[in-house]
């Protein structure tokens, strides 16, 4: 592991499980690095907060933090990286995400949506949050599709690249927490990118660098 204060390596082992970094001194807990490589070892499985808290016997407010934590060091990641690679931006969708309980009303609104703009590059899925379209109503029947049909940005390429593979896993994985906030939803977006790319070997890989375990 590396010290989560000045990132040095070599660590002096002390008495009751304890260890203590050799450049800055500070103490670590044996129990707590194994307690916090297992809450890694759960979120790279893709196992939700309540279900890791039990499974550890952690306090659920715990796990959710850590969790969160991962989120949002896994954007900035994410966004790292898609600014440092050779872009190849021919393959291109945009996407319109309808929560569960909007997709069940008979009128669904286009307003109600979250508009994703994804993008295959480097054989890997990248994407962007975009504006919303604006307060107008469309009925599924109608002019939900119809707008859909005639205003959606895509590459002529986009059906057959992962693009298409990666909405239905968006839509998928985005059930089991039953509702995201929206002030949230980029961070739940860039956990399913990061899922969707990595493999999960891959994945406890990172998150154990981003949190120095």
């Amino acid at each position: 592991m590396k010290c989560q204060n000045c990132n040095n390596t070599n660590f002096y082992i002390l008495a009751n499980d304890y260890i203590k970094c050799k450049k800055c001194a500070k103490k670590y807990s044996l129990k707590k690095i194994e307690k916090d490589k297992q809450v890694a070892i759960s979120f790279s499985q893709n196992k939700n907060a309540l279900e890791t808290s039990k499974e550890l016997q952690l306090n659920y407010k715990t796990v959710k933090d850590r969790f969160d934590i991962y989120r949002k060091e896994i954007a900035i990641y994410l966004e790292n990286q898609y600014n440092n690679s050779v872009k190849d931006n021919t393959e291109y969708e945009e996407f319109y995400y309808i929560k569960e309980r909007e997709k069940k009303k008979k009128k669904k609104s286009l307003s109600q949506a979250i508009n994703i703009m994804g993008f295959y590059s480097n054989e890997k899925i990248y994407t962007i949050l975009m504006p919303k379209i604006g307060k107008r109503a469309f009925d599924i029947e109608d002019g939900f599709i119809e707008y859909l049909n005639w205003h959606k940005i895509h590459s002529k390429n986009s059906y057959q690249s992962k693009l298409n593979e990666f909405w239905k896993f968006l839509e998928e994985n985005l059930k089991k927490y039953k509702g995201v906030e929206e002030e949230n939803f980029f961070f739940y977006l860039k956990e399913c990118e990061f899922r969707f790319n990595y493999s999960q070997k891959e994945q406890l890989v990172i998150i154990e660098n981003l949190y120095k375990i």
